[in-house]
């Protein structure tokens, strides 16, 4: 049996990148010619069209999608194979691709990345923010590494490993009328009054669940697209919400007059580290998780609020 090279699927997955025979050849260092002909090279191999061709652009077919997706699969396993063979792989050395959710990377990144960078000095890190689904979809294609997310969420064949719980607090405008902090419940709320992130963020689902919100009519129906978009309604006292612990005392936070206030221990999420099933890196991603566990704990829930300071007169 005829198998494919290196090359041939170094070259597709370009393509599939790219969705441009030009730029491809260009990042293989090749001839657009050449490359073209790997190409077609190829697709007779393997028995099946890859690319759709017109003159105006390319479209990868159903399954050449699917190659592409294990065709990058190929090659990272390639590249290891190369550092196990070469003995020279130190653990988290060389390229590791960490996809983020948006309400856990502007709080946890900044306080870890600059300690593990001094760690592990070789470490070459890429970081791609994305809401959960379309990073596991990543990871599953092969174009990440390794999750760091918020659970539970589904995610079939990749192994999971949890580091630490994240509490929620009630965010509220300082001095609104909405609520009393210290003897605060959600069937005290009036309707529209629970802010939340808008569909296909976790942390809506898992602000919903945690908080035990069942009456629906609670929740306002405008939501917002960014965490950033709804500290701004909080702090223009639109209503309240639930932010992760790990948001107090943020950047996010500092000049707003949004407080939060702990709710209960039993409102939590768990922060956690996935990768595909079957990964050759589990040792390192364990180390990793170790690594953000050990030099990343939120602190206990207290009341806390932005940093506005008295001389302002606020």
């Amino acid at each position: 049996m005829r198998l494919p090279t290196t090359k041939q699927l170094q070259y597709f997955s370009a393509l599939a990148e790219t969705g441009h025979f030009g730029r491809a050849a260009e990042r293989c260092f090749v001839s657009q010619s050449a490359f073209s002909n790997a190409i077609r090279e190829l697709e007779t191999l393997l028995g099946a069209q890859l690319v759709d061709r017109t003159n105006r652009r390319v479209t990868i077919t159903s399954v050449g999608r699917q190659v592409a997706i294990q065709a990058r699969l190929c090659l990272q396993d390639i590249e290891q194979l190369v550092d196990i063979a070469g003995g020279h792989q130190k653990p988290l050395g060389g390229e590791l691709r960490l996809g983020v959710i948006p309400t856990i990377a502007p709080f946890m990144l900044p306080k870890v990345l600059p300690k593990l960078r001094r760690r592990y000095p070789d470490l070459k890190l890429f970081l791609v923010e994305d809401q959960t689904q379309r990073l596991y979809e990543k990871l599953m294609e092969g174009t990440l590494d390794v999750l760091l997310l918020a659970l539970p969420f589904e995610l079939k064949g990749a192994d999971v490993l949890p580091m630490f719980e994240d509490r929620f607090a009630l965010a509220y405008r300082r001095g609104s009328g909405r609520i009393d902090p210290d003897d605060f419940r959600v069937s005290q709320l009036e309707s529209d009054s629970i802010l939340l992130l808008e569909d296909g963020h976790c942390l809506r689902d898992h602000a919903l669940e945690a908080c035990k919100i069942r009456n629906l009519q609670k929740v306002q129906k405008f939501s917002a697209s960014s965490l950033l978009t709804l500290v701004e309604m909080i702090d223009a006292d639109l209503g309240v919400s639930f932010l992760p612990d790990m948001a107090r005392g943020s950047a996010m936070l500092k000049n707003t007059r949004v407080e939060m206030h702990a709710v209960s221990d039993r409102s939590v999420r768990t922060i956690g580290l996935a990768w595909r099933k079957g990964s050759a890196r589990i040792e390192e991603f364990e180390m990793l998780g170790e690594f953000f566990t050990t030099h990343f704990m939120p602190a206990p829930a207290v009341k806390s609020g932005g940093s506005r300071k008295k001389r302002n007169g606020r």
